[in-house]
């Protein structure tokens, strides 16, 4: 299994970035494919999920409003829209996948819930 990211630039404030993970080896429908970011200095926090096929996102309470999360099943893709970029919004972006079964929703926003995860890709904003 190997879930690779890309699209991280730097960019200024009040801008926007559209980043992608494809994921090689493993089907994601049915599964959730969450996004996380890690700023320096700072714990892995969850950032927006979404059960492919499942027509169900969750975002965390920071990004509501402005990120949006969404899938292409054909491309085996998932794909994070950032708009209105904020200098907290940076850091490294990870995507994580997992068939979270039962565990849907609640626990989506925990790091430990993954076992396959990308390289990340950098954010910055300033």
């Amino acid at each position: 299994v190997q879930l690779v990211e890309s699209g991280g630039e730097s960019v200024q404030a009040g801008g926007s970035l559209r980043l992608s993970c494809a994921v090689h080896g493993y089907a994601v429908l049915g599964k959730a494919l969450t996004w996380f970011r890690q700023a320096p200095g700072k714990e892995r926090e969850a950032v927006a999920t979404i059960y492919v096929g499942g027509d169900s996102t969750l975002y965390a309470d920071s990004v509501k409003g402005r990120f949006t999360i969404s899938e292409d099943t054909m491309k085996n893709t998932v794909s994070l829209q950032m708009n209105s970029l904020k200098p907290l919004d940076r850091g490294i972006y990870y995507c994580a996948a997992e068939d979270l079964g039962s565990r849907w929703p609640e626990a989506w926003k925990y790091a430990s819930s993954y076992r396959y995860w990308g390289q990340g890709t950098q954010v910055t904003v300033s």
